[in-house]
């Protein structure tokens, strides 16, 4: 599927918490052809400050016709972006990468930390869209409950009937970590696929965790990225067995099965 240059016009902006927006753009091309998992580079500024796009997971579509960015205020980029508003145009190439597999799945789990919650929204839509009966528990992680905001609703709201929450200080369920709820709350008898987003460390944690009960995991890695087409080469990383060349998040992925990369 070859992406789309798109002009797109910005429908709506919407701050979830201090840090965390949530933009609405029209963009018909690349919402009728985007599938869970896959990503946006967006061209922020028509000048040279910031020069590069920004990587940013499709929150969802809606319509076909608009994608939602779910997105942290980190840097100068992301501060421009929150500075946007309605009627504002905005030039995005997309959908790009390779997304999640769902289809056939006897029960999934979705896993997500932080910013790293962003394309699960699309991806347990379409779950529950697309499966009957769907199977689809959700494991949300942040650092307190102020950082995951409106977003355990937006998840209930979708009609995802088990969702359980984990925040490094206490503040909002389970005390610590999210990789720690998984033994809590999958049964083992049934065949899981772990799908999963977030910092490097939990993920990793959360690919542990599926090898010792043997069950398949897929992992949505997060780079530093300048293109998105597999030219700049920034988003490079090992694989599996640290030979042959090296994998392209962009290209490659960024969803990747769990064994295909290594987990140093």
């Amino acid at each position: 599927m070859s992406p789309f240059e798109e002009q797109s016009e910005i429908v709506r902006q919407e701050q979830l918490t201090p840090e965390i927006f949530r933009l609405t753009l029209k963009a018909p091309e690349i919402a009728g052809t985007a599938r869970p998992g896959q990503f946006v580079m967006v061209r922020i500024s028509s000048c040279y400050d910031p020069l590069l796009r920004r990587p940013l997971s499709i929150h969802q579509t809606i319509g076909g016709k608009q994608v939602q960015l779910l997105y942290k205020v980190v840097g100068l980029g992301t501060r421009l972006l929150a500075s946007m508003h309605s009627g504002q145009q905005l030039n995005l190439t997309g959908p790009l990468g390779h997304g999640f597999e769902f289809a056939g799945k006897q029960a999934i789990c979705l896993v997500g930390g932080g910013m790293g919650i962003a394309p699960l929204y699309f991806l347990a839509r379409e779950i529950l869209r697309q499966t009957r009966p769907p199977k689809c528990m959700v494991l949300l992680g942040a650092r307190t409950a102020a950082e995951l905001g409106p977003l355990p609703q937006d998840f209930l709201d979708l009609g995802v009937t088990k969702i359980h929450l984990a925040t490094d200080d206490g503040s909002l369920g389970h005390h610590g970590f999210v990789a720690e709820l998984l033994p809590q709350h999958l049964a083992p008898d049934l065949h899981w696929t772990a799908c999963t987003c977030g910092p490097q460390p939990m993920m990793k944690a959360v690919v542990s965790q599926c090898r010792q009960q043997g069950w398949e995991c897929q992992v949505s890695l997060e780079t530093m990225m300048a293109c998105g087409i597999s030219a700049c080469l920034g988003c490079a990383v090992p694989r599996a067995d640290l030979s042959g060349p090296y994998l392209h998040v962009c290209k490659d992925g960024p969803v990747f099965k769990a064994e295909e990369v290594a987990w140093l």
